[in-house]
Formats: structure tokens, C-alpha cells, sequence
């Protein structure tokens, strides 16, 4: 066919159906724009109404992008418009903002829907309908909003689950089984998880009390963030995070003695879904790094990370017992958080 041509939407969110229509228009001409509509008012409402959280459509943009970035005839491009629902949209005002945005002439007009063919304002282009029985990819924005990403999982794209992924993050002090539940849990729920970073520096460096000195403990909080960010991206619907900034400050008063207010700030700007508190009540374990084994120091020490989550104003829930008592409670208020996620979506978990 060749020529120019577009393919719009609010992609809210970015599926599969959408990237079969646009790797398929971007075979069918010389250069194609993928229009990006964003209404902030309109787009707040939907997600509102369909209880996700807000999609801002600057992450929409990026997923656009990184999704077209190997496309060498495919440009994205955002059009903002004023409508406060689909229906009070302005075609004529929207047309007229999009060639204007595009700034060639148009030859082809892109989209899964007849219906759009009366009310197109592009009299010059031809229309092109991509799979408008939905054959190809069984699905539609509309539907992952209303019965739930997770019922739909497997039509969002890998650029865009990293987004909608639940991060839980298992808390506590020494010896108190953080890292074996990390562990166990990403198993049963076939996902990734992240290790405890400043463990491993413990690991390099042979030893935590006296060699680990003061600088290494904003390394260490800056490596975990990209550790997580990292995981994310391979994340199934969950991910789950032994230790966080406010653990790592914590032990950087026990070692040295100082306090960092950059892991404050750390601290500050991440956000966790669930977190797990563990008690110390399981058997301490001497492996050659920890040196807190005493039980009345192991439970000064917990009350003070307590005192440190409290502070904070964290939302915990606290986990003791055996290891399978605690991985039961765990697994427990996983899945209450992936219940209360579908439910707000309209949906069970059935």
C-alpha cells in the first residue's frame, strides 16, 4: 500500500490486540504514527470507574515507545484532548489536532472498529480494519479494565507487567527466616524474587560487624533499588523482596553507628504492596556472617526495627511460628492481596 499512516487510541492499558494491529499497519505502508489520545479527565475517570490505578499517559508513551523502537517506520506521537468520556470526544477537533501533530498528508487510517468509518474526519485516507472480529487476539481495553489485568495477563504485553506487578517485601532482623520465605514464596507463585543485597556485599567483602564500614550501606540501598528494578521486569504478576531501605538503615546504625538521611529518602520513594514482619522466634542460625545471637539482643533488636517501621508509618503484617506456619500466613495474605486487586476489577479469582 505504502503512503503515510496512523493508528490511535488511549491504550489504557497498552495489549496484545493493539500490537497485532500495529505491526500489522506497520506492514502496510511507508511510515506509520502511532497516536497516543490522552485526556487526563476522561482517562482518570476510567480507571477510576474500573478501580485500577491511574495510568499517567507519559507510562503510556513509554510503553508505546519501547514496544516500537525496533519498528524503523513506526513513530509515536501524544495528542492531548479535552473530553471527559468517550462519548463527549470531538472528532472533528481531534482530527484536525492529529494531522496537525502528524504534519503529512494522510493515506491510511488504521483501527479494529467499522463503526469509526462515518465519524473519521480524514476524507483523503482509506480505512483499514485489523481484525474487527477480534480473531487474532481475543480481547479489548475495555475488558481488561472492567474483569481485571491478572484475568488477562497473558494479552499484556512485557513492557507493560512490569507496571501492574504487586511487590511484597519480607522484613526483619537477623536470623529470623526472611530469606528462605523470599525464596519459598516466589516458588509456589512461579516468580522472581530479590535477593537481600547487603548480604551479598556481606559475602564479598567476608563479613558484616566490622569490615562492612559505613559508606558501603548507600551502596548498598542504591543496589538493591536496581536489583528490584531488574526483577521486575521478569516479575509474574508478583515479585517478592527480601529486606528495603529502612532495613538497611537499620543496620547501618547497628554496625557503625550512623544514620544516612539519602536512606531515608530511599525509604520514602519506594512503595510496597504487602509487607511481612518477622518475628525472631525461629532458631537463630550462626553462618559465618551473623554475630546478634543472643536472645535478649535479637529482640532488642526487633523492637527496635519495629519502633523504625512504626515511625515510618508502615502497614505490616507480622509472621511468626515454624517456617510452615509462617509460609502459610504469608501465602495468606498473598492471596487476599490478589483477591482484593480482582475484586476491585469486578472480578473473582475463579
Amino acid at each position: 500500500m505504502g503512503g503515510v499512516g496512523f493508528i490511535g487510541g488511549k491504550f489504557l492499558p497498552l495489549h496484545q490486540g493493539h500490537v497485532y494491529a500495529i505491526t500489522q499497519a506497520a506492514c502496510r505502508c511507508d511510515e506509520l504514527f502511532v497516536v497516543l489520545s490522552h485526556s487526563p479527565t476522561r482517562d482518570q475517570k476510567l480507571c477510576e470507574e474500573a478501580g485500577i490505578k491511574p495510568i499517567p499517559y507519559e507510562v503510556r508513551l513509554r510503553w508505546l515507545s519501547t514496544l516500537v523502537k525496533d519498528m524503523e517506520n513506526v513513530r509515536v506521537l501524544a495528542v492531548e484532548d479535552l473530553a471527559d468520556s468517550d462519548e463527549s470526544y470531538d472528532w472533528e477537533a481531534g482530527a484536525a489536532d492529529i494531522k496537525r501533530k502528524i504534519g503529512k498528508k494522510i493515506d491510511l487510517i488504521f483501527s479494529s472498529e467499522s463503526a469509526y468509518d462515518p465519524i473519521f474526519q480524514y476524507p483523503e485516507a482509506a480505512h483499514i480494519i485489523l481484525d474487527e472480529t477480534r480473531s487474532q487476539v481475543p480481547i479489548s481495553a475495555t475488558q481488561i479494565r472492567n474483569e481485571g489485568v491478572y484475568a488477562h495477563w497473558q494479552h499484556i504485553p512485557a513492557v507493560v507487567q512490569p507496571y501492574f506487578v504487586k511487590k511484597v517485601v519480607v522484613v526483619g532482623t537477623e536470623s529470623c527466616g526472611k530469606s528462605t520465605l523470599t525464596r519459598y514464596l516466589a516458588k509456589i507463585y512461579n516468580t522472581v524474587f530479590v535477593e537481600e543485597y547487603g548480604r551479598t556485599i556481606c559475602e564479598e567483602v567476608g563479613g558484616c560487624d566490622t569490615i562492612l564500614t559505613a559508606e558501603y550501606f548507600p551502596h548498598i540501598a542504591y543496589g538493591h533499588k536496581m536489583k528490584e528494578y531488574e526483577a521486575l521486569q521478569k516479575a509474574n504478576k508478583l515479585l517478592f523482596i527480601d529486606t528495603e531501605a529502612i532495613v538497611t538503615q537499620f543496620y547501618s546504625e547497628l554496625y557503625t553507628g550512623q544514620t544516612f538521611p539519602v536512606l531515608d529518602q530511599v525509604a520514602k520513594e519506594q512503595a510496597y504492596d504487602l509487607w511481612l514482619f518477622m518475628e525472631p522466634d525461629v532458631a537463630w542460625v550462626d553462618d559465618g556472617l551473623r554475630v546478634h545471637g543472643e536472645e535478649q539482643v535479637r529482640l532488642y533488636n526487633h523492637e527496635k526495627l519495629r519502633q523504625m517501621l512504626d515511625e515510618r508509618g508502615i502497614t505490616y503484617v507480622t509472621l511468626r511460628g515454624n517456617y510452615a506456619e509462617r509460609l502459610q500466613g504469608a501465602m495468606q495474605h498473598v492471596d487476599q492481596l490478589l483477591k482484593t486487586t480482582s475484586q476491585r476489577a469486578g472480578i473473582g479469582l475463579d
